[in-house]
């Protein structure tokens, strides 16, 4: 069979065009003024600037606003709380990012952690994880929250189905593990100790790869007819998924690139775009 391919880059296309008619709506009511997320990015990393440039971009096709904060290398975290701080107080800011990784002088946890709930629209505080594990209304972790509206879009249910989630980071696999719990998949969560990684892997109707190894993933460790969502980049096109030999056989499966990672971006922007409504809402 043919598998079905999960175009994430069409799909954040898609939406992009719904959320610029939400922007411009919320501009109708709100005197011109659009929603701004602003983005945090210290040091002068240039994978991370990139990052970044592509958020600003991807806010600026919708029309909404974006606020750069660019912060030197040697900052330390008393001096970025406290611009986590300021932005929590501004009243014009509806979401606040905070750009991975930090330096190591940085208690990075310490700075996501000060990020307000309300405008937590990246999903990486504390208190957001728990809330959104718990079933309680929150802002979920961009990349894995973007991995659930694709299976969404695409009508793939994962209600008593077996995931297997490879990768237990704070803002991608837990996340992602407590989503698909929440959508009543039965959950399996394995990484760099798990035994028999291969055997756990052949269980799983669906599979999440999230491991940052090029092609870590074998594809004979992957059942016929299994729903594969593949996380990773790396250079040559390269995800966490020996992926071409699966083509034939899967149900459905994530390309690299065009699949997950134009969802990350797309989320991040959604939940600013949410932000803006739901305070509107709350005059």
């Amino acid at each position: 069979m043919q598998a079905l391919l999960l175009d994430g880059k069409a799909l954040a296309a898609k939406t992009e065009q719904a959320l610029t008619a939400r922007v411009a709506a919320l501009k109708q009511v709100n005197q011109g003024t659009a929603p701004i997320l602003a983005t945090i990015l210290v040091g002068d990393d240039p994978a991370s600037a990139t990052y970044v440039r592509m958020k600003g971009n991807a806010c600026e096709r919708i029309g909404m606003s974006s606020l750069r904060i660019e912060l030197p290398t040697e900052t330390s975290t008393e001096e970025l709380l406290a611009e986590i701080d300021n932005l929590n107080h501004n009243e014009a800011v509806h979401g606040i990012l905070l750009q991975h990784p930090v330096p190591p002088q940085i208690d990075e946890r310490s700075c996501f952690d000060a990020i307000a709930i309300d405008k937590d629209v990246d999903g990486v505080t504390s208190s957001g994880f728990g809330r959104m594990a718990m079933g309680v209304p929150a802002y979920g972790s961009a990349t894995p929250q973007g991995i659930m509206r694709l299976l969404e879009a695409y009508k793939l249910s994962v209600e008593g189905k077996e995931a297997v989630v490879i990768g237990r980071s704070p803002i991608l696999g837990k996340p992602m593990a407590a989503m698909l719990l929440n959508a009543n998949a039965t959950v399996t969560v394995c990484h760099s100790r798990t035994e028999n990684l291969a055997d756990v892997v052949r269980r799983a109707d669906v599979v999440v790869a999230t491991v940052g190894k090029p092609e870590y993933i074998r594809a004979h460790w992957i059942k016929d007819g299994a729903v594969v969502i593949d996380a990773g980049y790396h250079p040559g096109g390269k995800g966490d998924v020996e992926l071409e030999p699966l083509i034939e056989r899967v149900q459905a499966y994530t390309p690299v690139p065009g699949g997950v990672g134009p969802m990350t971006i797309n989320t991040l922007i959604y939940q600013t775009v949410e932000a803006g409504e739901r305070k509107l809402n709350q005059r």
